[in-house]
């Protein structure tokens, strides 16, 4: 048997209460951040003097704010965020235009609000969007095992982790289409991951670069950590929720074996609910990154629903923990910036990056309290309930 998160939160009064309270907070602070939105011409991603901050339209995370809306809507129903979901989504397709400039982030761009769209609406314009970012990602698999991540010459043959939440969108592919093709190369990133990123205590390699022509590891760069072998807590949250995802869509033991061995790392180094930007960062100054927590918590959430009920409890607990101590240590629900969490960190080097707001560490949020009110559809997987 496998956890039912509406059942266990009913059986916490608190905890129910809790989550409810956080739904409404939500509703308001989502319905002004909607309000902000309409006042510039780009998508959100993080603020500036209380205000959303320009953005261009090809950035990776530009579909995390129509998501947003995708996963408020599917809360409480409300006109105001299916009317903004379908807006950006629109305004989304000038990066289609400009696909040259696309990255292998395409799945976070497209699957979790036009899959999601289509699932519900079955709008075919959502449909195309969605599958022409399958096929974008499909097409920078390198045969030697691994999807290319970024643009740029002598980057040929990199590979970063994040890579991993974006292998959904081939899985949806091959669902949609019945071309195996798509989950294939999924899977081969996916196992090329676990022996080239994931290391035997459950920590990761942000960037793992490798020979281009032979597929043979050459480096692995500290990338947006503290240095090379450090250990990223947003990589880690990344590596968490995406073999979860992997394993539900392929019921390979392997990936979900991988996702256990990274989640209890990272609880193990998040005691207190607040994860470090890098979990071997030095003790001053004192970094946090609200985004990894988020991410991890909704992955620990989807996690103890996918291991047996027997082995919940610790990956349940921990991502309530994470949850509530970020909402309590580090939200904002005043009207003073559109952004709800204050104290996510672009990379540890990147000075101009500490403690700022971006909008997909909300997106987390908003996700794993949607799965504690009982909400099912997930944006990972949008074609089954």
């Amino acid at each position: 048997m496998s956890l039912d998160i509406m059942e266990k939160v009913a059986q916490e009064p608190g905890l129910k209460a809790w989550a409810e309270t956080m739904a409404g907070k939500l509703d308001a602070k989502m319905r002004f951040a909607v309000k902000k939105a309409n006042e510039v011409s780009y998508i959100p991603y993080s603020t500036e003097n209380g205000q959303w901050k320009e953005n261009r339209i090809g950035w990776w995370t530009n579909g995390f704010w129509p998501a947003t809306m995708r996963q408020m809507l599917l809360q409480n129903g409300k006109s105001l965020y299916r009317d903004e979901a379908v807006r950006a989504e629109s305004m989304l397709d000038d990066a289609l235009r400009d696909f040259k400039n696309l990255s292998h982030d395409v799945g976070f761009m497209w699957l979790i609000q036009s899959g999601v769209r289509y699932a519900l609406e079955k709008n075919q314009d959502s449909f195309d969007r969605t599958l022409f970012a399958a096929q974008t990602l499909a097409g920078r698999y390198n045969p030697c095992g691994f999807i290319r991540a970024w643009n740029g010459e002598g980057r040929e043959g990199w590979a970063i982790i994040e890579c991993m939440m974006n292998l959904p969108v081939l899985y949806w592919a091959t669902e949609v289409t019945g071309d195996p093709r798509f989950s294939l190369i999924a899977m081969h990133h996916a196992d090329t991951t676990m022996k080239a990123f994931v290391r035997p205590d459950g920590s990761c390699n942000h960037i793992v670069i490798f020979d281009a022509c032979t597929g043979e590891f050459l480096s692995n760069p500290g990338g947006q950590g503290y240095e090379s072998g450090s250990s990223w807590s947003r990589g880690q949250a990344w590596a968490l929720y995406g073999f979860t995802l992997s394993y539900l869509h392929t019921g390979k033991n392997e990936y979900l074996d991988t996702a256990r061995r990274v989640a209890d790392y990272f609880i193990s180094q998040c005691p207190d609910g607040l994860p470090r930007c890098d979990f071997r960062q030095p003790e001053e100054p004192v970094v946090l990154d609200n985004a990894a927590g988020n991410i991890a918590a909704s992955g620990l959430l989807e996690l103890s629903r996918t291991v047996p009920e027997s082995d919940a409890d610790p990956y349940f607990d921990a991502a309530i923990r994470i949850l509530k101590a970020q909402e309590a240590g580090c939200a904002d629900w005043s009207e003073d910036t559109p952004a709800i969490f204050t104290r996510c960190t672009s990379a540890y080097h990147e000075l101009q990056g500490r403690h700022i707001q971006m909008q997909y560490a909300d997106f987390f949020f908003v996700e794993a309290i949607g799965k504690l009110l009982g909400e099912r559809m997930l944006a990972w997987y949008p074609n089954r309930v």
